[in-house]
């Protein structure tokens, strides 16, 4: 009963509709919607980055600079108002070595990057410039002792000393002298042209590894302690997630003042030298031909090692014969020299 009066209900509706306005009634389909496409799938690309057009003879790693490009080594100070230095997470290859008074000094060399600051820089040493001139680098100093400077100056070793080179040097306000001195690669290499000094070299060698090579052999050595006085102990602290030794001073972070970042070694070779004082100064005749005993570290491990000075540079190798050069790992490389006496068993110290 209910339905029947419901469609008549529905039925006068549309005629009143129909009516009213004089149409008749249509009804109408709903228009379909169309459906949207899906979303296309965006992927991002990856970008790799740009290959280096070169290998830097000193790190293994890629570089913008010509292999052949001539090498610079920077005398930089390690005394206590001297920390922290400028420049020396970008040095290729960094030479620690007793100057006087307990203290050591960083030999810096610079082939393939070019830091903006470099410093503080000091005075020189003859076991310095030999070191130096098996890169066949240019030297730059800031004085040196009477031996090194009538070395320089009867030779034709390539060197830039600030004291009468200044306009290519500065210093800053916030430390005082002589701890305050500083250079760049820019004002180097203008010097370099200014005094008609050779800009290209035959390229050093050393052996690398490849870059993903993971070291498995030698004694467990992450944490290394450098003795080279009991008031003067450095050190390396292996991050493996970084694969990379984190450098420490007086058991503290060593960090560069550019970045304020802790510097880092790949590479950390300490070996053991004659060292003989020669006068009240302090000053020291240093063994830097060798052949002697050492230890080299690489990710968290330690091998025994001989080292000598081949082909003008200070090598490590594997065997007494001294035949079978130990490879590098591609990276920055700290070579620590410690005197033989008392020795590395003394001096150096590793777990």
């Amino acid at each position: 009963m209910q339905r029947n009066i419901k469609s008549s209900l529905v039925l006068l509706s549309l005629l009143l509709l129909t009516a009213c306005t004089g149409q008749p009634v249509v009804e109408v389909e709903p228009k379909p919607v169309p459906e949207q496409p899906p979303a296309p799938v965006v992927e991002t690309p990856v970008v790799e980055e740009p290959k280096l057009p070169y290998i830097s003879p000193l790190t293994g790693l890629g570089s913008n600079q010509p292999p052949e490009q001539r090498p610079i080594m920077v005398m930089i100070n390690n005394a206590p108002p001297a920390r922290p230095q400028t420049g020396l997470n970008q040095a290729d290859m960094i030479y620690e070595v007793l100057a006087e008074g307990e203290m050591t000094r960083f030999l810096t060399l610079y082939q393939s990057q070019k830091p903006e600051v470099i410093g503080p820089v000091r005075s020189i040493r003859p076991y310095f410039i030999q070191l130096g001139v098996g890169f066949d680098a240019v030297l730059i100093h800031a004085g040196g002792s009477q031996e090194a400077l009538n070395t320089l100056a009867r030779s034709d070793y390539s060197h830039l000393d600030e004291i009468p080179n200044g306009r290519y040097f500065w210093r800053e306000q916030f430390r005082k002298m002589p701890h305050n001195l500083y250079t760049k690669i820019e004002l180097i290499e203008q010097a370099m042209l200014d005094k008609g000094m050779r800009t290209t070299a035959e390229p050093v060698h050393f052996t690398f590894l490849p870059e993903d090579a993971v070291i498995t052999e030698g004694e467990p050595a992450t944490s290394i302690e450098i003795i080279f006085h009991s008031l003067n102990k450095a050190g390396f602290q292996y991050d493996a997630e970084k694969k990379k030794y984190m450098r420490l001073t007086e058991g503290k972070p060593h960090i560069d003042l550019s970045d304020n970042e802790q510097l880092t070694a790949t590479n950390v070779l300490v070996i053991s030298s004659k060292h003989r004082v020669l006068d009240s100064e302090g000053r020291r005749q240093v063994d830097v031909v060798g052949p002697g005993d050492g230890y080299l570290f690489q990710q968290g491990k330690a091998k025994k090692i001989k080292w000598k000075r081949s082909n003008g540079v200070i090598k490590a190798y594997a065997d007494e014969a001294m035949t079978q050069e130990m490879p590098l790992l591609p990276g920055q490389t700290w070579v620590e020299i410690v005197p033989n006496s008392p020795g590395l068993a003394q001096s150096l110290k590793f777990q």
